[in-house]
This record gives C-alpha cells, sequence and structure tokens, in this order.
C-alpha cells in the first residue's frame, strides 16, 4: 500500500502543499483539531441523533436520512445531511474562518456550500448485522452535478475525522491524480458504487480524531469495509463541501435529486449481496 505525505495546518497553505493537492487531489492536516472539539461533536450530532429517531425524520431539506443499527440493535443514524443546521457545534465548525485558507485550492468565488448539496454530511460506519452503512464502493463526488441539471464542476470534499481511522476500519482508499481525468473517466473508469473491489493504485488514508483530510470532488475514491465487528469497526466522518457557480440553497420543499433515491441501497446489507451478483454480470 503506498504512503503519502502528511502536513500540519498553521493557517495558510504553503506553496508545497498547493503543489501536493494540486498533483494528487488530496491532502492530509494531521491535528487540525482538538480532541475537545472532536467530543464537542460527537456529542452534539448524538443529541441531533436522539431528536431524529424520536420523531422518526425521514429527510432534511429533501435529502433522505439514512438509519441502521449499532452494535447494541440501537437504531442510528448513518448519514446525515445539513447537520451544521441542527448541531452549534458543527455549525461552529464549518463556519470557522480557518477553512477559507482552502479556498487557494478552487477557483475564484469558492464558498463554503453549508446550505446547499446536502450541507455538512455526517457518516456513521459501523459493521454490524442491522448496519446500513459500513462500506462505499468506488465513486466520484462530482458526477452528482448532472443529477442537479448542472456541469461538472471543481468542489472540494472537507473531511473531519471523529475516529482513528485505519484499515481496522476500513478505511477511505483514494486513487491519486484521477481527480485530472477526462470526462469519460470521470463516469465510466469504475462501475459506481457496485464496485469495492482493491485497486492496486489506490492509497490508504490512515488518519486520527481530529485530523482534516481533503480530496478534489472529482478524484475516485472508496470506504473499504471493515473486518471487524461492531464498535472496532466504527469510523465516524464529517464532510463540509466547498463549492463554485450560481447559489443554489436547499430548503425544506426541495426535491429529492435521483440519485438520492438510490442512498438507501449504497453500503447497506442489501447492496453487499449486489456486488459479487454485479461482478459476475
Amino acid at each position: 500500500m503506498s504512503t503519502y505525505k502528511k502536513f500540519t495546518f498553521q493557517g495558510s497553505l504553503t506553496a508545497e502543499q498547493i503543489t501536493f493537492f494540486q498533483e494528487n487531489g488530496f491532502i492530509h492536516f494531521e491535528q487540525y483539531a482538538s480532541r475537545e472539539t472532536v467530543d464537542d461533536i460527537i456529542t452534539s450530532t448524538e443529541r441531533v441523533q436522539e431528536q431524529w429517531v424520536r420523531d422518526n425524520v425521514q429527510k432534511i431539506n429533501g435529502v433522505p436520512i439514512k438509519y441502521g443499527k449499532d452494535e447494541h440493535g440501537n437504531t442510528i443514524v448513518q448519514r446525515f445531511a445539513f447537520t451544521n443546521q441542527h448541531s452549534d457545534a458543527v455549525n461552529q465548525f464549518a463556519s470557522h474562518p480557518n477553512l477559507d485558507a482552502l479556498k487557494v485550492l478552487m477557483p475564484a468565488g469558492a464558498r463554503l456550500g453549508l446550505e446547499e448539496k446536502d450541507g455538512v454530511v455526517f457518516n456513521h460506519y459501523v459493521n454490524t448485522e442491522g448496519s446500513n452503512f459500513f462500506h462505499m464502493g468506488w465513486h466520484t463526488d462530482s458526477a452528482r452535478d448532472i443529477f442537479y441539471g448542472k456541469k461538472v464542476a471543481p468542489m472540494l470534499n472537507i473531511g473531519f475525522y471523529l475516529d482513528d481511522s485505519t484499515e481496522a476500519q476500513g478505511g477511505l482508499r483514494i486513487l491519486p491524480g484521477t481527480h485530472k481525468q477526462g470526462l469519460w473517466d470521470l463516469f465510466f473508469r469504475k462501475k459506481y458504487y457496485l464496485n469495492n473491489n482493491e485497486d492496486h493504485k489506490e492509497v490508504l488514508v490512515e488518519a486520527k480524531a481530529g485530523d482534516l483530510v481533503i480530496h478534489d470532488g472529482r478524484i475516485w475514491h472508496r470506504v473499504a469495509p471493515s473486518p471487524n465487528i461492531g464498535a472496532a469497526s466504527r469510523r465516524r466522518v464529517m464532510y463540509i463541501p466547498m463549492i463554485v457557480g450560481k447559489y443554489q440553497p436547499k430548503h425544506a420543499q426541495s426535491s429529492t435529486p435521483l440519485y438520492l433515491h438510490l442512498l438507501p441501497l449504497v453500503g447497506s446489507k442489501k447492496h453487499k449481496n449486489l456486488i459479487p451478483a454485479f461482478t459476475r454480470a
């Protein structure tokens, strides 16, 4: 498994860091935030989860909420959308001026999409019998632009880690440099979501709680399934989009894009059963 250089965030990006991102399509900052910040966000999102489970919330601003079961059989939220609109701790983190430094990686006019796309997404991967989110097959984030009726535009996904993430948790796998690919490879290099096979060129992103990992939306990546069961497989990551183009905020009456109708199958046990059948086809 290839390794890569990790960096320390010091308020602005250096020429070396910008070059690394431009060449590879991702960059990793260690110890971006404190353990206290991590714990505050986890506590806050657990309160949101309790409310959503109690109220059986199905969508936020047109985006489906993904539920599953933890290692104790309790119902949990495995994919939150627009978490920043329901958690003060998440909103404070996502709105912090430090993140403006990342705009140097984007075209002029870039902004944080806190009211657009899916807002701040909080993913909770756990490998249990009742889990509906324990892995995610190969994909790019930019292909969804087509479902919004737009051209593929530059974007960043700013990932903040709330658990240590190593190969033991499955972990994020990236194909460095694929953000430079043409449209054909963007759409057809892999079988979207249904292919979670290892690629000999992939890089495993090993991060600790408090780390920040930014990737270009056009890069191919996946989340491998953890070989462990239960708490040992837990992997929680929060994603903040940085985007360009026309401002298109979501609201309570927003319709659900076509690709999100497939969300219940992505990373679920049902999806797991589809993978070998699709591979044989």
